[in-house]
């Protein structure tokens, strides 16, 4: 696995940022104490996954978003609540949607429908990617360093290791979503 690593594990670290990116980057961030990657690239690789991720999202949304959703029944459910909390929390939202577990392909797309202009969605997008990519780098690798993680550790433990990490992620994730569902049911006028 360590010559795996060495030889393509930033490229699996960019498409795992793109699908949908922490436990990627907890495993990949996890490592840099073992030289297997380094601090900075490790959140470039990982903010330039999650930025052309987004950035498709945000494209389909602002050019054929309506379309897109209006034949995905189950997404276009989704996607009412989400647009109705976007216009009433914009800014919170763009500044915290990469750390909403679960929402990260709806909310670029929502962004792109609501007609926000794309210069100002690529601030948002740029400062809130960064600050993703090195809180969550951050944190990947002191829990490599504390538990002493090794490319051995994840042959050996894979699936626990990433179900761990995945874990945390959904877990974060959860509590996030369900404090800003709550505030969705909330802020929903009265009838």
């Amino acid at each position: 696995m360590e010559s795996f690593l060495e030889q393509y594990g930033y490229l699996a670290l960019i498409l795992g940022t793109f699908m949908e990116g922490e436990v990627a980057i907890l495993v990949a961030s996890s490592l840099i104490h073992l030289g297997l990657f380094q601090f900075p690239v490790t959140v470039v690789v990982a903010f330039l996954g999650s930025f052309i991720s987004d950035w498709m999202y945000y494209l389909i949304g602002r050019f054929n978003g309506k379309y897109f959703v209006a034949h995905r029944p189950a997404l276009a459910a989704r996607v009412e609540p989400v647009t109705q909390f976007f216009i009433r929390h914009k800014l919170q939202i763009l500044f915290s949607y990469r750390f909403l577990y679960g929402f990260r392909i709806i909310i670029p797309l929502v962004v792109g429908m609501s007609g926000l202009r794309p210069m100002v969605y690529l601030v948002y997008s740029l400062v809130s990617g960064l600050v993703w990519a090195t809180l969550v780098s951050t944190f990947g690798y002191w829990v490599g360093r504390l538990f002493e993680l090794r490319a051995k550790s994840f042959e050996e433990n894979f699936l626990l290791i990433v179900l761990g990490f995945g874990a945390f992620g959904l877990m974060v994730g959860y509590f996030i979503r369900r404090m800003a569902t709550r505030k969705m049911k909330l802020s929903e006028p009265e009838h």
